[in-house]
């Protein structure tokens, strides 16, 4: 089975950030992880890219940023054509989730740690 390429959108080098627990329990999972943040840096041996950057078959992507910064990634996050967006707690977003609807992709309120913890992901 292959395994869901996922986006995390968010991604800090912040150890107490749970973007930098999710970067790192994906990969502990074997999920091809690609992290999106701010600032440079990394996550293990997980680079962070700072460019909205055309990745192919993305799988999941996996919300890390509140809804008010969300708005400038919409059309990105569209044109990338996810299965499914994860909206973890805090990142809940009607009019996001309604225009990913609207585009076929799946949309879960959901923590991806639990996800990943329960073999629900």
């Amino acid at each position: 089975m292959e395994k869901k390429r996922t986006l995390v959108i968010g991604a800090s080098q912040n150890p107490s950030r749970y973007s930098y627990l999710a970067v790192q329990k994906l990969t502990a999972h074997q999920y091809p992880v690609i992290a999106l943040g701010l600032k440079k840096g990394s996550i293990g041996n997980t680079d962070i890219e700072t460019e909205k950057k055309k990745f192919e078959q993305i799988d999941t992507i996996t919300l890390y940023i509140n809804p008010l910064h969300q708005k400038s990634y919409y059309d990105y996050i569209l044109s990338l054509e996810p299965k499914r967006i994860i909206f973890n707690p805090g990142t809940e977003n009607d009019e996001l989730v309604t225009l990913a609807t609207q585009n076929g992709i799946q949309c879960l309120e959901a923590c991806t740690l639990v996800l990943l913890s329960t073999g629900q992901y």
